[in-house]
């Protein structure tokens, strides 16, 4: 026979530890953070539109499209002589690149695309494994569009505004680049995904970020980060893109 009270601490006790899970379980969802509104880039996409009524767009293109790193980046001078289109809104998640897929990629049927989202999705609480889902999600998207595409993708940086976050970013990177590997492996080899790897080349030998590499704000390339960038992606792309 149970002692007097004891069935009212084991109720307690449960009711703490009912509790405890729910909290660790709140946790978890809130790390699987909804996708934001992507009607707050509207007029971001409607000058794209807007911008594609007026003007003709090139055959077989290279599409650099993504957050804001793809925005500010000068691809059109840094990677001159390329047919290069540039679809960088910033602020944006893969969720909104996914969103926007028709109007700022599909349209185009790209021969090439390179991909920098991510940032934004980890820092609003998305997990790794949420990032590479979205990812493998594009993909699947850009070969229903063009079943040649070759697609870049540039991993999440180290920054110092979100060095906290790294260990995240770095995960969430890991496991796309093990998708890009087991697809490369599916075809014997010959790679049409490819790990543009821009982020190591951005730490120094200790593993620290180089302050150099961005603006005042700690998150956005400067132009030596840039540079950084265009060295490493330029014979990657050459070589991908070369029969």
């Amino acid at each position: 026979m149970m002692p007097a009270g004891s069935s009212a601490r084991t109720r307690l006790v449960s009711s703490v530890v009912i509790c405890g899970l729910a909290l660790v379980a709140s946790v978890c969802l809130g790390a699987q953070a909804a996708d934001p509104d992507p009607t707050r880039f509207a007029a971001d996409i409607d000058a794209f539109r807007q911008w594609d009524s007026k003007n003709a767009v090139p055959a077989d293109g290279v599409l650099f499209v993504g957050s804001s790193t793809i925005r500010l980046w000068p691809t059109a001078e840094r990677f001159a002589g390329l047919p290069v289109i540039n679809r960088g809104f910033g602020g944006s998640q893969i969720s909104d690149v996914n969103h926007y897929f028709d109007d700022i990629v599909g349209k185009y049927r790209p021969a090439t695309i390179v991909f920098y989202a991510g940032d934004n999705d980890i820092n609003d609480g998305k997990t790794p494994e949420r990032v590479a889902a979205d990812v493998r999600a594009f993909v699947s998207r850009a070969r229903e569009v063009r079943a040649d595409v070759r697609f870049f993708y540039l991993p999440i940086k180290p920054s110092p505004a979100r060095w906290e976050k790294w260990p995240m970013m770095r995960a969430a990177n890991d496991l796309v680049r093990a998708d890009i590997d087991a697809d490369t492996r599916s075809r014997g080899g010959a790679p049409v995904l490819f790990y543009a790897d821009v982020a190591t080349p951005m730490l120094t030998a200790d593993g620290q970020t180089q302050s150099h590499l961005y603006v005042a704000d700690g998150l956005h390339l400067s132009t030596a980060g840039y540079d950084l960038w265009t060295t490493t992606l330029a014979p990657i792309l050459d070589s991908a893109r070369t029969p």
